[in-house]
């Protein structure tokens, strides 16, 4: 898996999981901050998380087409230093007004040029690496290894923004409760019902920094003092940040033989045949428009992680735990879990008895430690709504093995499936996971009836956990091998544009994260997600009713 892999892989992907760790301890509470903080109605709020999600993700478009005539490596030191800016003005606690606002808008701002910059690049010099004849088979491998590092970083940001939440407010005597900001801002606008005051003065009562005050006076203490939590998570993003370029500059010279766009490669070797001929190009072209056409609609439907199901998890599903489903919701016990995948792959990869033995015997070792945390665990478990994005992460690290083992079997028997085959799987899985959703969510009073309030019929959190499964299937399928396929497929001289074309198809997904946010509280909660799969469907449909087409113009 690891064995026989460049250098700069590793150098590259520690670098980027560092990033990804404190974008997504960002991520994880943005939507819950915005709607806390300003009172945003789940549609407006939705809006705003696609429009940054869609920044962030067509910005790269236009870094690639920059790094294509400056250079890689130049683009991705001038987006780290602008995302550090971005991520630093969302950590400085604001007023709730309109210059707060315009300090976050500016923040998210910075953030999606500085992603723009850095990422596409960052994955154009993986790329490169592979263009050596000596690594060139195993690309795949390597996309998929990169996108795991990525998801190291994941895997932990959920937890860390919870545990900055939760210690921020306990300085305060207070803790967190998702019923909270919706009625404390109904308290401030003049619109809460008999009932909903009580049912805030009984949470109230429960805190003991809100002890003796009135719901006039905690309405707007509850709200400054959970803001400022959720800024300690931002600030989170900054340090991040700098272990990244620590990183980056320290290991510069495993990779800095990548780090060579088309212009200068011709500049330092004049004869180097480095384009294809005007009818390839253009087919190429035309092969990565199509796949980047579906994936408009994964992202589309995958990002609800953030946006509806995030609703889901606070309004829907029970806020504690008890008995084996307690692990789950433990970030170090997931670790060693997904720690355990690799080792126990080692045992039966390893070439020696003694590499046998000692991957067995680390293997029962992190099971051991997994189940003596498990035990001192609280017999119930407070979860919070972000708690759930862990799940994704952890799926990716601990089946990414999995995968590759799958498709390196299905390749030595000459059965492994072309990249644009398996984006098109990809999109058919994704609806199977919303399927679940949808059977989690019948019987459901809907958003409407709730308005803004938590169901009193709240499900088991495994009807999330296993559409996160189901979805981290699609996304093994889609996402690290359509990385790849774009690197490998690209004609040399539009390398970062087409990497950017990638991203830039994110972002309309991104951007279309809202629809389902804009029906939010319009129709039965079921049919949110039947939508969402009838969405993969039809972009799967479309998928392979023009696969010959794709595979045609890549061989």
């Amino acid at each position: 898996m690891f064995k026989g892999q460049p250098k700069g892989l590793f150098a590259l992907a520690l670098a980027n999981t560092g990033e990804r760790f404190g974008y997504y301890t960002m991520l994880a509470i943005f939507l819950l901050f915005i709607q806390a903080k300003f009172g945003f109605s789940a549609a407006s709020a939705t809006q705003i998380y696609s429009i940054f999600l869609a920044g962030v993700y067509f910005m790269p478009f236009f870094g690639g087409i920059l790094a294509d005539k400056i250079g890689y490596g130049k683009c991705v030191t001038i987006g780290i230093g602008i995302m550090f800016l971005g991520y630093l003005c969302l950590a400085i606690p604001t007023a709730p007004d309109l210059a707060g606002k315009i300090i976050m808008f500016g923040a998210l701002t910075l953030i999606a040029i500085g992603t723009g910059l850095f990422k596409g690049n960052l994955q154009v010099m993986v790329g490169n690496l592979y263009d050596d004849p000596k690594y060139s088979a195993k690309r795949d491998a390597a996309f998929s290894l990169f996108y795991m590092a990525i998801n190291v970083g994941s895997m932990f940001a959920p937890s860390m923004a919870k545990a900055i939440t939760n210690w921020s407010l306990g300085k305060y005597d207070l803790v967190y409760n998702a019923n909270v900001p919706a009625l404390a801002h109904q308290v401030m606008n003049g619109t809460i019902t008999p009932e909903n005051l009580n049912n805030l003065q009984n949470i109230a009562s429960s805190m003991p920094g809100a002890a003796g005050m009135e719901m006039a006076e905690f309405a707007p203490y509850y709200i400054e003092r959970l803001s400022t939590a959720y800024n300690g998570g931002f600030a989170v993003a900054c340090v991040s940040l700098i272990l990244s370029v620590l990183i980056y500059y320290g290991c510069r010279s495993w990779f800095k033989h990548a780090d060579v766009n088309a212009k200068q490669a011709k500049v330092a070797n004049p004869a180097a045949e480095m384009e294809l001929t005007p009818a390839q190009t253009k087919s190429r072209i035309g092969a990565l428009i199509f796949v980047f056409a579906v994936v408009i609609f994964f992202w589309m439907a995958f990002h609800q992680n953030g946006a509806t199901m995030t609703f889901f998890a606070r309004d829907y599903t029970a806020s504690t735990v008890e008995g084996g489903m307690r692990i789950g919701f433990n970030i170090w016990c997931l670790a060693l879990i997904a720690a355990s995948v690799y080792t126990l792959f080692g045992v039966f990869q390893s070439e020696t008895g003694r590499a046998k033995l000692t991957n067995g015997a680390i293997t029962v070792v992190l099971w051991a430690a997994a189940i003596a945390l498990y035990m001192r665990m609280p017999g119930t478990v407070n979860i919070q709504p972000s708690d759930f994005q862990q799940f994704n992460p952890f799926y990716v690290v601990a089946l990414t093995p999995v995968s590759l083992a799958i498709f390196s079997a299905l390749a030595k028997k000459g059965k492994e499936p072309s990249a644009p085959r398996k984006i098109g799987l990809g999109m058919f899985v994704a609806g199977a996971g919303f399927l679940i959703l949808t059977l989690g969510s019948l019987g459901l009073a809907s958003p409407k009836e709730l308005s803004g309030t938590v169901s009193p019929d709240l499900v088991s959190p495994t009807w999330l956990i296993s559409t996160y499964l189901v979805l981290t299937f699609a996304e093994l399928l889609l996402s690290p091998m359509g990385i790849s396929f774009v690197s490998k497929v690209a004609p040399p001289k539009y390398k970062g544009m087409m990497m950017g074309g990638w991203f830039a198809a994110t972002a309309i997904g991104n951007y279309l994260v809202s629809v389902p946010g804009l029906l939010w509280m319009r129709i039965p909660l079921w049919s949110v997600w039947v939508v969402l799969i009838a969405i993969c469907m039809i972009a799967g449909i479309f998928m392979f009713a023009n696969m010959k087409r794709i595979e045609s113009a890549t061989e």
